[in-house]
């Protein structure tokens, strides 16, 4: 499973993992640092938003994702 930090204001570590790619995009899980307590969500997202988001730097690839997994 590949992981990404979101963009985000200030100091949050929002990250978002990929779960399983489709034909039409990917289901994500999406954990957001809310004020000390992770909030998590699955979703959906197109291959062509996600390809967007990472042209445009709203997602980062994160190169150890195993510190992610420990965290979540």
């Amino acid at each position: 499973m590949e992981s990404y930090t979101l963009k985000s204001i200030g100091k949050s570590t929002d990250y978002m993992t990929i779960i399983r790619e489709t034909e039409d995009g990917y289901a994500v899980r999406i954990v957001r640092d809310k004020d000390g307590y992770n909030e998590i969500t699955n979703d959906f997202i197109s291959k062509s938003l996600f390809e967007s988001c990472i042209r445009t730097g709203y997602l980062t690839k994160i190169a150890n994702p195993e510190a992610v997994a420990a965290s979540a």
